[in-house]
């Protein structure tokens, strides 16, 4: 039998939960500010490293909105994507869903195209390279107004048919759902997919309202949805999946340590719970390592972990023909690596 940690990494498995900013490593922000000419306010590799230490959302948006400033060009969105698309293949990945918040950049004036083409150009490199699929989800900032967001979308309009969903993320609390109604119907209408962060420091009513009034296909965090007992019977009986991020969670005190982490109590109670890394370069860790780091502290099985690798996939939003195809490849890897 293999070990732990090559079972894990040779566990086929999509990513449902990624934002492409939050993939920055130190190394290629140094890189890409000296190709920029643009001055860092760290002086060294190491003390950026030192800087990820967060007490919450807040302290970690930061620094993550400070080092995105780095990213001028298409070139440097590309090299971005595909040094991600590189340690996710190697981590099993077989399809990640991208998001991306194109008002970090167009903001401080990057064209939304600049953004846009370098990660279709890297999406494109990966499939034909590595073999992993790709869709890209566009992420709307919840602190700024919903009229930026309605911007935004405007701005994306050319670029609709490679975009397979809209997204809501950045400070939570102080910002629920209901904010956005108006946008997300305007994006269901043009045929976008939908989904949410709620329910991470915000209250189980923001997945109520993202579920009520955003009509999201998917819950992005959803943790605190356990302290309502009637939310978690409505997510089961919808099969709605929830992107739960463990060492986010835990670096940002979701979790005060992930021997307390509740992923096997959702598949436990019959949520459809995935395992993604949100910010690895901020959080200590890819998609491997977050199926590591919560396998061993709740010594979850091997047939947990398939389970929460299935939940990847039909909770995605491939063509059911690619999802069945993906089931096979686990049952396969199962019947030789189990």
């Amino acid at each position: 039998m293999v070990d732990l940690e090559a079972f894990v990494r040779g566990l086929p498995k999509a990513e449902l939960h990624l934002h492409i900013e939050g993939s920055l490593e130190p190394e290629l922000m140094f890189a890409l500010a000296a190709r920029n000419g643009i001055a860092l306010p760290y002086p060294s590799v190491e003390a950026v490293r030192a800087a990820y230490a967060f007490s919450n959302l807040q302290d970690f948006l930061d620094i993550y909105y400070a080092g995105a400033g780095v990213l001028q060009t298409r070139q440097d969105f590309h090299d971005l994507a595909i040094a991600y698309f590189e340690r996710a293949a190697a981590d099993g990945v077989r399809h990640a869903e991208v998001m991306f918040d194109p008002q970090t950049h167009t903001d401080r004036g990057v064209a939304f195209a600049e953004v846009i083409e370098g990660l279709l150009s890297a999406m494109a490199q990966a499939q034909a390279r590595l073999g992993l699929s790709s869709v890209l989800i566009m992420s709307f900032l919840r602190h700024l107004p919903q009229e930026a967001a309605f911007a935004t979308l405007d701005m994306a309009e050319p670029w609709l048919d490679r975009i397979a969903a809209v997204g809501l993320d950045s400070s939570e609390v102080g910002h629920p759902p209901e904010k956005f109604e108006a946008v997300f119907a305007a994006a269901a209408a043009k045929g976008l997919k939908r989904v949410a962060h709620a329910g991470e420091e915000g209250p189980p009513a923001y997945v109520h309202q993202a579920l009520d009034l955003l009509g999201v296909d998917r819950i992005d965090h959803g943790n605190r949805a356990l302290e309502d007992e009637a939310l978690v019977a409505r997510l089961v009986a919808q099969k709605i999946t929830l992107t739960i991020c463990p060492l986010s969670n835990h670096k940002l005190c979701v979790v005060d340590d992930l021997a307390e982490h509740p992923i096997d109590r959702m598949l436990d109670l019959g949520l459809k719970a995935t395992v993604n890394s949100d910010d690895p370069a901020y959080f200590g860790g890819y998609v491997g390592d977050n199926y590591l780091a919560v396998a061993k502290a709740r010594g979850l099985s091997r047939e947990a972990l398939a389970q929460l690798a299935r939940n990847s996939f039909t909770g995605s939003f491939l063509p059911a023909e690619a999802v069945a195809s993906h089931l096979r490849a686990i049952d396969a890897y199962l019947a030789t690596h189990g």
